[in-house]
């Protein structure tokens, strides 16, 4: 432990997060002889039972045909991959960043964000982010919670919705997220045939770049050259807003798709009858989630399953 200190004072930026400056615990625990706190954080994170279930979770494509695309887990992967390598150029604090990145899906619902979007609509106030919060501070390790520093779980909190981290490896998590996404949904995209292998707009592939890891590296590059020696982490203007016009023509190309929104109803519809379900026969949940408030435990079961178990779900109580 007190070798990794040394080392971060000897190579972090003054205003990276260093390990001696963590933050108390909730509950306190006596110091590990071997990792920082946000080494801990991010063992933790991986030996999850959350964790685990992200390989069987949407990332876009629900129960698609073939073995090469995404799901949550290879998402958070790549996430962490890209996260690691802004942070390691930024001097920042590698471990902190690792660990948010790799706990910030966790709150995932099952069938990607149309599951997320039906459990908001009958129980307002649900977000991924906030339930990878929730399953981290109140659900995992039966109900104990894994006890993280205040640093990974504000990441997990503010790594998308309004509210910013207050750690720059907050910030590196939550600008790689949207520079992985975007990326690997258009190979995916493409592989499903949703969008044709020559589909994006001249001007993106000209100053992007027409591969993803060449787009990955141009936006990776960016940022690091924008941020280098400055306290922030951010893109230039025009990176930024070609990042921009990328998105919106992933939300109408293929996030919008007609074919993925019924596809996403359908689903979506299941998920609030799955949710109204449970709230009228409780006693058919696991016992550790049969407990009040009723709402909220029956959010945590329907927000904890994969998409195969969700499936299983449906069949057995018939829902159509």
């Amino acid at each position: 432990m007190e070798h990794w200190i040394t080392v971060e004072n000897l190579y972090l930026a003054p205003w990276a997060a260093h390990s001696a400056a963590a933050r108390a615990r909730a509950v306190p625990e006596p110091e590990d002889p071997l990792r920082t706190a946000w080494q801990h954080d991010r063992d933790r994170i991986i030996h999850s039972k959350s964790f685990r279930r992200l390989k069987h979770k949407t990332q876009v494509f629900i129960n698609p045909h073939g073995d090469h695309f995404r799901t949550r887990l290879t998402h958070t992967l790549e996430v962490a991959q890209i996260s690691r390598v802004v942070s390691r150029a930024l001097h920042l604090n590698e471990d902190l960043t690792e660990a948010i990145a790799l706990g910030h899906d966790l709150g995932h619902t099952p069938f990607g964000h149309a599951g997320e979007r039906a459990l908001a609509s009958v129980y307002p106030g649900f977000s991924h982010n906030r339930q990878s919060l929730r399953i981290v501070q109140h659900l995992e390790k039966e109900g104990r919670g894994l006890n993280l520093t205040p640093e990974t779980c504000d990441g997990l909190l503010c790594h998308t919705g309004e509210q910013l981290p207050f750690t720059l490896e907050g910030a590196v998590v939550r600008l790689c997220d949207r520079v992985g996404y975007l990326n690997h949904d258009i190979d995916d995209a493409v592989r499903s045939g949703y969008l044709a292998p020559n589909a994006l707009p001249t001007s993106l592939v000209e100053y992007l770049g027409d591969t993803q890891s060449h787009r990955i590296n141009t936006m990776v590059t960016d940022i690091v050259a924008t941020s280098q020696g400055r306290p922030v982490v951010e893109m230039s203007e025009p990176c930024a807003a070609a990042m921009n016009e990328l998105r919106e023509f992933m939300f109408q190309q293929v996030y919008y798709h007609p074919l993925k929104v019924e596809e996403e109803n359908r689903l979506g519809e299941f998920i609030r009858k799955l949710f109204h379900y449970f709230c009228n026969h409780a006693e058919e949940m696991p016992p550790e989630f049969q407990r009040q408030p009723l709402e909220q435990a029956v959010c945590d079961y329907i927000a904890g399953m994969t998409d195969t178990y969700a499936l299983e779900l449906k069949q057995q109580l018939g829902f159509e």
